[in-house]
Formats: structure tokens, C-alpha cells, sequence
């Protein structure tokens, strides 16, 4: 459609108001959620096992987040819509935050903060070991998030977050494995983190095809 290339043809800019309420905006959506699964918990309202509930509803937020924010840079470029860029590492935060209260909900409730239960639990447990290196490095790339820090660590800033890569991969890896027989969920999320990574491997595989 005429109209629609028009569109997409002009970048999408935000004023610094306007990018200050659209990142307000998304406070709001993901603090919300989070508000809103705590009432449901203490108003019984997460179905039968409440616990399940809130442990599934926790990570799979964190993992929908982690694919947003591999979403936003050739969403930011196509659209093209670069403000967006701006937005990331608040999404990548949130990320954090998620997979930091899925692992605390699995601690407190499941195992009831026995830790040597839970030291047991992942070194025995494959896809906890799996998860919990995800969460680990996630943790590494939350603390150095501020520009301040990644004007000292210059380029292995960069080398460090590239390991977004590999906690989306970890991350993935963690939730199949822990659906066990459920697998038509985690075969989605895999179909649409192939596909986000798509316009990524065809970069990378012409940085890596020697040209003549």
C-alpha cells in the first residue's frame, strides 16, 4: 500500500517528552503485570496450584521479554523506528527482573529457602544449572548497563553482552527442558527466536564468507 511506505519511508523520532512517556508507559505495563500477579497470588486467584502459577507466569515473561529485546534492533532499523533503541536496555532490565522473581518464587515456595536443598537442586538438576547460569549472566549484564560503565569497560562492553545470545539460548534451553512431555509451547518459542535471529545469521554469515 502507497500509504504504508510513506509511513515506513520517514523515520519514526520521539521528542525527548514523548520518549520519556513511552518509556513511562512501559514502567507501567511491566511493573502492572507484576502487580497484578501478586494480587492474584494473595487473593487466590492462580487457579489451582497458585505456586506453578506464579513460577511458569515469572519466567515465561522473562523469556517473552529476552526475545523483545532481540527483537528491537532490526525492529528499530525496518520500521524504521530508531527511538526504540533507547528503550532497550529498560526492556533488558526487566528481564532481570522477571528471571530474578522466578528464581525467588521457585526458592521460597518450592523448597522453602532450604539451601541445601536448593545447592542440590542445581548441581543435580540439569535444566536449574542451565537456567541459573542464564540468570547469572543476565546479572552481569544488568550491572553494567549504565553508560558510565560502558564508557570504562569500552570494548568488552560489547563482548560481554554479546552473551545475550547465549542466555537466549540457555533461556530456551531451561524452558523446554523444563516442560518435559509439554513441548508444543517451547517448539514455539524456538520457531520465533529462529526467526528473530534470522536477519543475524545472515549478517553474520556474510562477515564470515571470504569475498574474492
Amino acid at each position: 500500500m502507497p500509504f504504508v511506505k510513506r509511513l515506513l519511508s520517514k523515520p519514526l523520532a520521539l521528542t525527548p517528552v514523548q520518549l520519556l512517556l513511552f518509556k513511562a508507559g512501559l514502567h507501567a505495563l511491566f511493573l502492572g503485570y507484576l502487580i497484578f500477579l501478586g494480587w492474584a497470588a494473595v487473593t487466590d486467584n492462580l487457579g489451582a496450584d497458585p505456586v506453578k502459577a506464579l513460577i511458569h507466569s515469572t519466567g515465561t515473561s522473562a523469556l517473552n521479554l529476552l526475545l523483545l529485546t532481540l527483537l528491537i534492533s532490526p525492529l528499530a532499523k525496518h520500521l524504521p523506528f530508531p527511538s526504540l533503541m533507547q528503550c532497550r536496555r529498560l526492556i533488558g532490565i526487566y528481564v532481570f527482573v522477571y528471571a530474578l522473581l522466578h528464581l525467588t518464587s521457585y526458592v521460597s515456595f518450592e523448597l522453602q529457602f532450604d539451601w541445601a536443598l536448593i545447592a542440590s537442586e542445581v548441581i543435580e538438576r540439569p535444566y536449574i544449572t542451565v537456567g541459573f547460569i542464564a540468570l547469572l549472566d543476565l546479572m552481569l549484564l544488568t550491572i553494567t548497563s549504565p553508560m558510565w560503565v560502558r564508557r570504562k569497560m569500552k570494548r568488552n562492553w560489547q563482548r560481554l553482552h554479546n552473551s545475550i545470545y547465549l542466555i537466549a539460548l540457555l533461556a530456551l534451553v531451561h524452558f523446554s527442558w523444563s516442560r518435559k512431555t509439554a513441548l508444543q509451547e517451547p517448539l514455539l518459542y524456538w520457531f520465533i527466536a529462529l526467526v528473530i535471529m534470522l536477519p543475524r545469521f545472515n549478517y553474520w554469515f556474510k562477515r564470515l564468507t571470504p569475498r574474492h
